[in-house]
């Protein structure tokens, strides 16, 4: 496609060069208005344009050439281009050269020579299928085709995650789809064989069907596909076709990644991928290879997720019928080790990596290193936690209204008070836990190979109202699971790492976030430890090693809360979200699930 949106043509205007010397010959001189110079000219100018037609009236064979010619760029597809040149000519035959360039280094170069007839007072081309490619038969036309890189995409162990196999894609004329209801229900009996529940709806009413139009059902695998095969090619306006794949090994792998890695190998096939240029008959069948390259040899993409993490944190969110995710990095390095999310959160896209929901008190690890960042108070700093707290103007209050009284920070912080919180934040400058937020990694953009992500974003918070609201991560504080588990990965690594999910490619970032302070994150980890023992995430208490934050965080009207759990346990940093979880109990359930099996194996 130009860079104007035009589509390109799919051959280049050939460009005619000519021998110095002028011939003579017995139907005139070279160069004259019916030379063999000048159909040679004619006939290479319409290759050039891709003018099929003007090309096939020069010949003695229209109806032949144009249909070879015709399948010919067919074949070749629209990534081709081609240039040919005249380099002889006289009334009897001429020379031209084909340079035809498929993309990613893939060339082909040849001369053809190509025989003139003269009958009824006019000079043709000879046709046969000799002049596209001296090596091809009659009847036959040329055809690209790519040679798919046959390695497959490996986990962090090196075994095979995703390899390409081969599916048969099912697709249905429209018209028969549309006014066959015998064919519809046919068809559901039989798909649902391979796909329980499966169901062949009408179209829509509305939608008027095109002749010749197709409309795709289903793509099986080849185990599938194969015990209703021969049954499914009887059905009228049915077609099958078989096609190379992307596929996860483990068909009951489910995670987002799996569509990013899918889009990434497909992407890399253009570079990596072999190629063959063909001559086939008629019938489309394959008559014999004429030139073309092999796969280069290589490594596999390797991937960083850990199956045996990436199973556990799958089990885990399918525990709760409300959408679920859950993301689990390594801190020391950034590399993803799992990416899971539930049936119901698949209906809304990969919220795993991209979804944006206010990260309630999980944020408090943010409004928590501001205030030590700060100066104005340490772990052990005693603070006021009431009830409820008027801080100017703005009345909060804790989760039923509890009531501390006078506590060191870190009893504040493990027990979830956000008045303690909303009164830190007041002191801080408008910009405090935006910038704190970026160094933990929250609100940094990423680009990382093979994943998209959105991390979150935390505006500045200008008035003392606002910076009360963001403090207990609410307001206009948002934040994806991912972003919640980079927040995680730099409180254990001690500085936000770079997010990778292809072996030896980091994600380049639009902010580097800097070490963090020792002493500051040391404090941190200590009261995510307290809250797990004896704050608000005890029912993880027997899991050893532990240290997190819980959350929960109103939406819409205040009636209703997400639910959220961010932990660390030894080099595996992660967040659990449960959309409208109503308090942080089923994000705890969720990270119990993920981790007792991990506990109980040590």
């Amino acid at each position: 496609m130009m860079a104007d949106g035009t589509k390109r043509e799919l051959w280049k205007r050939g460009a005619l060069t000519l021998a110095a010397a002028v011939a003579l010959t017995s139907c005139g001189v070279l160069g004259g208005p019916d030379s063999g110079e000048k159909v040679a000219r004619k006939f290479v100018d319409a290759l050039g344009s891709g003018d099929v037609a003007a090309a096939a009236s020069l010949t003695d064979d229209p109806d032949g050439a144009s249909d070879v010619l015709r399948r010919t760029l067919d074949g070749v597809g629209d990534g081709a281009e081609a240039e040919f040149t005249v380099e002889r000519a006289d009334d009897s035959r001429f020379t031209y050269r084909s340079d035809w360039d498929f993309g990613g280094g893939r060339s082909w170069s040849y001369t053809t020579a190509v025989p003139l007839t003269y009958t009824d007072g006019t000079r043709r081309v000879s046709w046969s299928s000799a002049v596209v490619n001296e090596r091809l038969q009659p009847g036959q036309a040329l055809q690209y085709t790519p040679v798919a890189d046959t390695r497959a995409v490996l986990d962090a162990n090196g075994m095979a995650l995703l390899e390409p196999q081969t599916v048969t894609v099912v697709d249905i004329e429209s018209n028969t789809l549309a006014t066959d209801s015998a064919v519809r229900a046919q068809l559901s009996r039989l798909l649902s064989r391979a796909v329980p529940g499966f169901e062949v709806a009408p179209p829509n009413p509305g939608a008027a069907a095109k002749p010749g139009e197709r409309v795709n059902l289903v793509s099986l695998r080849q185990q599938d596909a194969a015990p209703i095969r021969a049954e499914l090619a009887k059905i009228p306006g049915i077609h099958l076709s078989d096609q190379m794949r992307l596929l996860t090994v483990d068909r009951a792998l489910t995670s987002p990644v799996v569509a990013e890695l899918r889009a990434t190998w497909e992407s890399r096939q253009q570079d990596s991928a072999g190629w063959r240029v063909q001559a086939v008959e008629r019938d489309g069948g394959v008559a014999g290879t004429l030139t073309g390259g092999d796969p280069p040899d290589g490594t596999a993409l390797r991937t960083t997720l850990d199956p045996r993490i990436q199973h556990l944190a799958q089990q885990a969110v399918n525990t709760e019928p409300r959408a679920a995710a859950l993301v689990a990095l390594d801190a020391t390095n950034g590399q993803v080790l799992a990416v899971a999310q539930n049936g119901a959160a698949d209906k809304s896209g990969p919220i795993a990596l991209t979804g944006l929901y206010p990260p309630g008190s999980t944020f408090k690890t943010v409004t928590t290193m501001a205030a030590l960042q700060s100066g104005a108070v340490n772990a052990d700093s005693t603070v006021d936690c009431p009830g409820t707290a008027n801080i100017e103007g703005r009345v909060i209050p804790n989760e039923n209204e509890f009531d501390l009284g006078r506590v060191p920070l870190h009893s504040a912080f493990a027990h979830s008070c956000n008045t303690t919180m909303g009164r830190l934040a007041v002191g801080l400058p408008a910009d405090a836990l935006q910038v704190q937020a970026r160094e933990f990694g929250l609100g940094v953009d990423y680009l990382t190979p093979g994943l998209t992500t959105v991390t979150g974003s935390v505006p500045s918070a200008q008035t003392p109202a606002q910076r009360v609201e963001a403090a207990i991560g609410q307001g206009e504080d948002l934040a994806s699971p991912f972003g919640m588990a980079m927040v995680a990965a730099a409180i254990a690594g001690g500085r936000a790492p770079l997010p990778q999910l292809i072996g030896g490619e980091p994600a380049t970032a639009d902010h580097t976030p800097g070490p963090l302070d020792p002493d500051h994150v040391r404090d941190l980890k200590s009261m995510m430890t307290e809250t797990v023992r004896s704050g608000t995430a005890t029912s993880l208490s027997d899991i050893s090693g532990l240290m997190g934050k819980t959350g929960t965080a109103e939406f819409g009207d205040g009636t209703h809360a997400h639910g959220w759990f961010v932990g660390i346990r030894g080099n595996v940093a992660f967040a659990v979200l449960v959309v409208s979880g109503e308090s942080s109990g089923p994000a705890l359930d969720i990270a119990g699930s993920f981790l007792r099996p991990i506990s109980d194996e040590e």
